[in-house]
């Protein structure tokens, strides 16, 4: 299996329950929906697809023999070629039409393939595979409601197809409706109790509602019917739900198993430095981190998370060149932040004041600017600037007990 690439940035500073919206918070880069659907599954081509009944027939049948084995087998170009070979002799033909939007779908262009799925239900309303090939494309495009429209028809006459189950609930679960996403994964597991895609599913939708136990409890499941087979992205998710948790010494288990498949696995590689930063075993987290780095030299959140390391180690000049190396390949506010903080516990005050209302005065409602600039002003004596920097940050509507507490605690005598 190959290693999944990680396009998302991730960003948070020194809170473990915090960590950065990588990929952790939308599973879907790790394990993805009904891949290519069952339904673009083309049939056989045998002698009584088509009755032959003259010459042309019979090149028809042949040819579209041919497209549809160029095009299981990834010759994309080739097959479109030939389908439209078809098309010269049958300008209707569905297999043909379908065909090309199946190629055109595999290029990633939805909107060309939406084209000619709709030209064969044009002249073919009762197409399956032009329907589903269309609801995938809509699926593809992030217009959920469109694919669910599309599949619900579908469901009024067949409400027993497990993959249109599985794919209405998938986009359900797109547009965070839970309730109707987990009646229809139920719904395929009354059918069909271990089936994976279901059960994966509920792990996600549980996950995307913050429900780490239960979304346990369907990942695990996949993981003891695939026994030393498990997918890769199971163990990671599986530790990421530890991870969110806080029980990191779980997630590192998890984690460690996934790197003993796929050693350069960047989920594993991330989800274990975070634990092991969960554990405040930092020196251990470093190492994985730079491990990311060997990957993506150029990773400015994984240079921060190097930077808050080494600071929660004491060691200042590297978390300081850590941070600048960061700022070097673009602005990140959490490496200001981490530069700020760097400079707040060395007591330079003015340069962590100056840095820190830059960050507010850019509205970054990240809560720790506006905590550790109050607290700057309290190191200073200045309580009123603190308690009107804290009142800022409520100002935002932007509810935080830590803000909150630290206001109480300035203010209490006040009243």
């Amino acid at each position: 299996m190959s290693d999944i690439k990680h396009g998302k940035e991730l960003a948070n500073m020194d809170n473990p329950d915090k960590t950065t919206e990588i990929s952790e918070n939308n599973l879907d880069e790790e394990i993805p929906d009904l891949g290519e659907s069952d339904f673009i599954n083309r049939p056989s081509f045998s002698d009584d697809i088509f009755s032959p009944e003259n010459s042309k027939q019979v090149e028809i049948s042949e040819l579209s023999k041919q497209a549809y084995s160029l095009l299981k087998g990834n010759s994309i170009t080739e097959a479109i070629n030939v389908f439209k070979k078809i098309l010269e002799l049958d300008p209707t033909n569905n297999y043909a039409l379908v065909g090309l939007g199946d190629a055109e779908r595999k290029n990633n262009k939805f909107n060309e393939a939406i084209q000619f799925y709709k030209q064969c239900l044009e002249h073919h309303p009762s197409n399956n595979y032009a329907l589903f090939g269309l609801a995938d494309c809509y699926k593809s495009m992030n217009q959920f409601p469109k694919a669910i429209a599309i599949w619900e028809e579908y469901l009024k006459f067949d409400d027993k197809n497990i993959t249109v189950l599985t794919s209405v609930a998938d986009a359900y679960r797109k547009t965070k409706e839970f309730e109707k996403a987990e009646k229809l994964y139920q719904k395929v597991l009354e059918k069909s109790p271990k089936n994976a895609y279901a059960l994966i599913g509920l792990g996600h939708l549980n996950y995307d509602f913050k429900k780490y136990r239960e979304a346990l409890v369907y990942w695990e499941k996949v993981m003891e019917s695939s026994g030393e087979f498990v997918d890769i992205r199971i163990l990671t998710s599986i530790g990421n739900c530890y991870r969110k948790m806080k029980l990191f010494d779980r997630g590192v288990y998890y984690f460690e198993r996934a790197l003993e498949r796929s050693p350069n696995n960047f989920y594993g590689l991330f989800g274990l430095a975070d634990c092991y930063r969960g554990l405040n075993q930092q020196y251990n987290s470093i190492i994985y981190w730079k491990k990311i780095l060997e990957l993506d030299p150029n990773n400015k959140v994984i240079l921060t998370r190097i930077g808050d390391a080494y600071r929660s180690m004491n060691d200042f000049e590297k978390a300081k060149e850590s941070y600048q190396k960061a700022l070097d390949i673009d602005f990140d506010s959490y490496a200001m932040l981490g530069l700020a903080i760097l400079c707040k516990l060395q007591q330079k005050y003015d340069q962590a004041i100056t840095t820190l209302t830059h960050l507010k005065d850019t509205e970054d409602t990240n809560y720790r600017v506006y905590l550790e600039l109050a607290q700057c002003y309290i190191e200073k004596k200045e309580k009123q600037k603190a308690i009107e920097t804290l009142i800022d940050f409520q100002k935002l509507g932007i509810k935080n007990q830590t803000i909150s507490d630290l206001l109480f605690e300035l203010t209490k005598n006040d009243h």
